[in-house]
């Protein structure tokens, strides 16, 4: 036994050698063959480009898909990157929302100090919010003037830049507005440039809707809503907000107010207008002869 283990290892030294030698005489001619410039030989370095590298498309799966994977995770940390700098951008553009949605409300509360009116003859008081419903069936906010201020139910509320309800229910130091949002509220308003009159009506939602319309193909989503005056609850003339289209199709009301911002609110004196019972008397006032003319008992049929 001893003496086969010495034979095998007096073959294997000589042959391993041998092979080593073929290898390196192999790569040497291909070597020499790969860098001869020659037409014949470019020909033959072709042939057998042909043949050998389609048969090697095995081999090179792992390593194309190892390629791809890292392509993959490069264009994943893109991604990554890119979503990093648009909730930045998406985070100035909200602090530049909020400057102008303070902006805005520090310019109606300019209007309202400077008393900026929509009717010379409107007069209106100015109070805290002091505390909402808290209520999902309810909605309203409880104000700090009440009849001690000459509040009086159905006055108009605002919130110096839409309409924010009317007064229902009048304390001593407090009043209650009930909000447009409410179901009990209906406003009767007038749709710009139309001119189409139409209800809006609370249903507990951000949006109200817009109900009785004449006809709806004159309306479309983005026409101003005001209030018509129709009733003499309201004064004519108050923003209200724009219509809009809820995704059934149906036409709501996007309020002009903010009303997750309800500070302050200025009620509106609004005493209702003046009946009109001589026409005549609009155009020029009326002479002491007309006066005259007009005594009941005198030019009587006596004589």
């Amino acid at each position: 036994m001893a003496k086969d283990r010495s034979q095998n290892d007096d073959f294997a030294g000589p042959l391993r050698r041998l092979l080593v030698a073929l290898l390196c005489l192999f790569l040497l001619a291909v070597f020499i063959v790969w860098r001869i410039d020659s037409p014949r030989v470019e020909r033959f370095r072709a042939q057998v480009t042909d043949r050998v590298v389609p048969s090697l498309d095995w081999a090179m799966r792992p390593v194309t898909g190892a390629v791809n994977l890292v392509r993959d995770f490069q264009s994943y940390q893109r991604l990554v990157e890119q979503n990093a700098n648009l909730r930045s951008e998406l985070r100035r553009m909200r602090a530049w929302r909020e400057a102008a949605l303070q902006l805005e409300q520090e310019n109606a509360r300019l209007l309202d100090l400077n008393n900026v009116r929509l009717d010379p003859q409107l007069t209106y008081v100015t109070g805290v919010v002091m505390a909402d419903s808290g209520s999902p069936f309810r909605q309203s906010v409880l104000l700090n003037v009440g009849a001690r201020d000459g509040i009086v139910d159905g006055w108009a509320a605002m919130d110096g830049i839409g309409l924010v309800g009317r007064i229902s229910g009048v304390g001593k130091t407090t009043s209650r507005v009930i909000l447009l949002t409410d179901p009990v509220s209906a406003v009767p308003a007038q749709i710009r440039p139309s001119g189409q009159t139409a209800m809006i009506i609370g249903d507990n939602s951000a949006t109200p809707i817009v109900d009785f319309l004449e006809n709806l193909d004159l309306v479309r989503p983005g026409d101003r809503v005001i209030s018509s005056g129709d009733g003499g609850v309201f004064p004519a003339g108050l923003l209200i907000g724009s219509v809009a289209a809820d995704p059934s199709g149906r036409l709501r009301v996007r309020l002009a107010a903010d009303f997750e911002r309800l500070e302050y609110l200025r009620v509106l004196r609004h005493h209702g207008h003046e009946g009109i019972t001589d026409p005549g008397g609009i155009v020029a006032p009326r002479t002491a002869v007309q006066a005259d003319r007009t005594e009941p008992g005198e030019g009587g049929g006596d004589g």
